[in-house]
Protein backbone atom coordinates (compact mmCIF):
# COMPACT_ATOMS: atom_id res chain seq x y z
CA UNK A 1 0.00 0.00 0.00
CA UNK A 2 2.86 2.55 0.53
CA UNK A 3 4.43 1.67 -2.24
CA UNK A 4 1.57 2.41 -4.53
CA UNK A 5 1.48 5.81 -2.65
CA UNK A 6 4.85 6.54 -3.31
CA UNK A 7 4.21 5.53 -6.90
CA UNK A 8 1.19 7.39 -7.37
CA UNK A 9 3.25 10.88 -5.57
CA UNK A 10 6.19 10.36 -7.61
CA UNK A 11 3.81 10.45 -11.09
CA UNK A 12 2.13 13.53 -9.66
CA UNK A 13 5.16 15.07 -9.32
CA UNK A 14 6.63 14.33 -12.95
CA UNK A 15 3.76 15.57 -14.45
CA UNK A 16 3.44 18.68 -12.35
CA UNK A 17 7.22 19.12 -12.91
CA UNK A 18 6.71 18.54 -16.76
CA UNK A 19 3.64 21.31 -16.51
CA UNK A 20 5.93 23.81 -15.21
CA UNK A 21 8.31 23.01 -17.88
CA UNK A 22 6.20 23.15 -20.72
CA UNK A 23 4.88 26.37 -19.44
CA UNK A 24 7.91 28.05 -18.44
CA UNK A 25 9.35 26.85 -22.30
CA UNK A 26 5.60 28.55 -23.44
CA UNK A 27 6.08 32.03 -21.65
CA UNK A 28 9.99 32.06 -22.99
CA UNK A 29 8.81 31.27 -26.79
CA UNK A 30 6.07 33.80 -26.42
CA UNK A 31 8.50 36.86 -25.00
CA UNK A 32 11.36 36.26 -27.53
CA UNK A 33 9.55 34.88 -30.26
CA UNK A 34 9.33 38.77 -31.75
CA UNK A 35 7.06 38.17 -34.74
CA UNK A 36 4.41 36.77 -32.42
CA UNK A 37 4.95 38.84 -29.49
CA UNK A 38 4.99 42.00 -32.09
CA UNK A 39 1.60 40.80 -33.01
CA UNK A 40 0.08 41.98 -29.74
CA UNK A 41 -0.77 45.41 -30.43
CA UNK A 42 -3.22 45.30 -32.66
CA UNK A 43 -3.10 46.35 -35.93
CA UNK A 44 -5.70 49.05 -36.93
CA UNK A 45 -6.44 51.10 -39.94
CA UNK A 46 -6.10 55.40 -40.64
CA UNK A 47 -4.18 58.22 -38.98
CA UNK A 48 -1.91 57.99 -36.00
CA UNK A 49 -2.52 54.22 -35.71
CA UNK A 50 -0.06 51.34 -35.13
CA UNK A 51 0.46 48.27 -36.80
CA UNK A 52 2.30 45.43 -35.54
CA UNK A 53 5.19 45.50 -37.92
CA UNK A 54 5.67 49.77 -36.32
CA UNK A 55 6.57 47.67 -33.25
CA UNK A 56 8.65 44.95 -34.97
CA UNK A 57 10.64 47.65 -36.66
CA UNK A 58 10.88 50.21 -33.76
CA UNK A 59 12.32 47.10 -31.63
CA UNK A 60 14.89 45.60 -34.12
CA UNK A 61 16.21 49.53 -34.42
CA UNK A 62 16.18 50.30 -30.77
CA UNK A 63 18.09 46.79 -30.40
CA UNK A 64 20.88 48.06 -32.93
CA UNK A 65 21.19 51.56 -31.84
CA UNK A 66 20.59 51.20 -27.97
CA UNK A 67 20.81 47.23 -26.89
CA UNK A 68 23.65 48.16 -24.18
CA UNK A 69 21.64 50.51 -22.29
CA UNK A 70 19.36 50.57 -19.96
CA UNK A 71 15.34 49.93 -20.31
CA UNK A 72 15.30 53.81 -20.42
CA UNK A 73 17.70 54.19 -22.58
CA UNK A 74 15.38 52.00 -24.93
CA UNK A 75 12.33 53.59 -24.74
CA UNK A 76 14.31 56.54 -25.33
CA UNK A 77 15.89 55.64 -28.50
CA UNK A 78 12.32 54.66 -29.20
CA UNK A 79 10.64 57.80 -28.26
CA UNK A 80 12.62 59.89 -31.03
CA UNK A 81 11.83 58.19 -33.48
CA UNK A 82 7.83 58.29 -32.58
CA UNK A 83 8.91 61.78 -31.85
CA UNK A 84 10.18 62.02 -35.66
CA UNK A 85 6.97 60.61 -37.11
CA UNK A 86 4.57 63.19 -35.87
CA UNK A 87 6.82 66.05 -37.06
CA UNK A 88 6.53 67.42 -40.66
CA UNK A 89 10.44 67.20 -41.29
CA UNK A 90 10.24 63.67 -41.11
CA UNK A 91 8.35 60.43 -42.52
CA UNK A 92 5.13 59.77 -41.15
CA UNK A 93 5.96 56.31 -40.35
CA UNK A 94 7.85 54.49 -38.13
CA UNK A 95 9.45 52.11 -41.20
CA UNK A 96 10.01 55.78 -43.08
CA UNK A 97 12.02 57.76 -40.23
CA UNK A 98 14.46 54.43 -39.77
CA UNK A 99 15.11 53.72 -43.22
CA UNK A 100 15.58 57.25 -43.81
CA UNK A 101 18.90 57.79 -45.88
CA UNK A 102 21.63 57.89 -43.31
CA UNK A 103 19.60 58.63 -40.04
CA UNK A 104 20.69 55.69 -38.76
CA UNK A 105 24.09 53.80 -37.93
CA UNK A 106 22.40 50.53 -36.85
CA UNK A 107 20.90 50.43 -40.30
CA UNK A 108 23.82 51.52 -42.29
CA UNK A 109 26.57 48.96 -40.39
CA UNK A 110 23.69 45.78 -40.46
CA UNK A 111 22.81 46.01 -36.83
CA UNK A 112 19.57 46.33 -37.27
CA UNK A 113 18.81 43.34 -39.12
CA UNK A 114 19.82 41.44 -35.94
CA UNK A 115 17.26 39.87 -33.71
CA UNK A 116 15.58 42.10 -30.97
CA UNK A 117 15.57 40.91 -27.67
CA UNK A 118 12.65 41.22 -25.16
CA UNK A 119 13.68 44.15 -23.82
CA UNK A 120 13.48 46.14 -27.09
CA UNK A 121 10.18 44.66 -27.78
CA UNK A 122 8.70 46.12 -24.56
CA UNK A 123 10.86 49.32 -25.16
CA UNK A 124 9.40 49.73 -28.72
CA UNK A 125 5.40 49.22 -26.87
CA UNK A 126 6.29 51.62 -24.44
CA UNK A 127 7.68 54.76 -27.01
CA UNK A 128 4.91 53.62 -29.02
CA UNK A 129 2.54 53.76 -25.67
CA UNK A 130 3.49 57.15 -25.24
CA UNK A 131 6.19 56.95 -23.24
CA UNK A 132 8.54 59.67 -23.84
CA UNK A 133 11.49 60.27 -21.11
CA UNK A 134 13.78 62.62 -23.43
CA UNK A 135 10.94 64.96 -23.56
CA UNK A 136 10.47 65.73 -26.85
CA UNK A 137 13.58 64.74 -28.64
CA UNK A 138 13.78 64.28 -32.11
CA UNK A 139 17.39 63.36 -32.25
CA UNK A 140 20.10 61.63 -30.48
CA UNK A 141 23.74 60.72 -30.25
CA UNK A 142 26.86 59.17 -28.73
CA UNK A 143 28.94 62.02 -27.37
CA UNK A 144 31.69 59.87 -27.39
CA UNK A 145 31.27 58.18 -30.83
CA UNK A 146 29.63 61.21 -33.03
CA UNK A 147 31.59 62.25 -35.63
CA UNK A 148 28.64 65.14 -37.11
CA UNK A 149 29.28 68.87 -36.25
CA UNK A 150 26.25 69.52 -37.36
CA UNK A 151 24.12 67.03 -34.80
CA UNK A 152 26.07 69.46 -32.19
CA UNK A 153 24.32 72.45 -32.84
CA UNK A 154 21.36 70.60 -31.60
CA UNK A 155 20.13 71.94 -28.18
CA UNK A 156 21.01 69.43 -26.10
CA UNK A 157 17.20 68.30 -23.71
CA UNK A 158 18.53 65.58 -22.01
CA UNK A 159 20.91 62.94 -20.83
CA UNK A 160 19.96 59.12 -20.54
CA UNK A 161 22.58 56.55 -20.25
CA UNK A 162 25.45 57.12 -22.56
CA UNK A 163 23.27 59.00 -25.31
CA UNK A 164 22.25 62.48 -25.36
CA UNK A 165 18.66 63.93 -27.06
CA UNK A 166 18.09 66.71 -28.83
CA UNK A 167 15.93 69.15 -30.56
Amino acid sequence: MVKRKVILLVVILSLLMAVGLWQQLKDLNQEENIPYGALEVAAKKGPGTVSANDVYVLSKIIHGEARGESFLGQVAVGAVIVNRTRNANFPNSVYGVVFEPGAFDAVSDGQYYSTPNASSVRAARSAINGWDPTGGALYYWNPVTATSRWIWSRPIIARIGRHVFAR
